[in-house]
């Protein structure tokens, strides 16, 4: 059972002084301990969030300009393959007026040789004529 008398009067106060003490010695400073650790979480957490954020318009950025980067070099790709199919058009073109001048040339030439040839052998046709006579008759005419 209990009793109230002195004893229990110096344990309550004995207990309140427990109380403070306990309080100014380990419950204050764990307090702030715990309160510093909870700044530092909250500004890591701001510097992680503000770093991502960072990141983030960086890949933007590196997107924006790989894709500038794309269009630059596929316009410059265009430029160049029309550009060399009008090189290959032009010296096509070229090549072309070329060979109609040398079929030309030739023809002409050939037309000439023919022509030649062909007057050439009108004057040996007597003569032709007069040597296969001769062959099929078997005697000189």
């Amino acid at each position: 059972m209990i009793t109230i008398d002195q004893t229990m009067l110096i344990q309550i106060v004995n207990i309140l002084i427990l109380i403070v003490i306990m309080n100014a010695v380990l419950y204050r400073p764990i307090r702030t301990i715990l309160n510093e650790r909870r700044d530092r979480l909250q500004t890591l957490r701001k510097d992680v969030e503000t770093f991502n954020h960072n990141a983030e318009l960086r890949v933007e950025e590196f997107d924006q300009k790989l894709q500038g980067a794309r269009i630059k070099a596929k316009n410059a790709l265009d430029e160049a393959r029309s550009a060399a199919k009008t090189a290959g058009n032009e010296t096509l073109g070229q090549v072309r007026q070329q060979a109609d001048a040398d079929k030309a040339n030739q023809m002409s030439t050939i037309g000439k040789e023919l022509a030649a040839a062909k007057q050439q052998l009108q004057g040996q046709i007597a003569d032709f004529a007069n040597d296969m006579a001769v062959k099929i008759l078997g005697r000189a005419l």
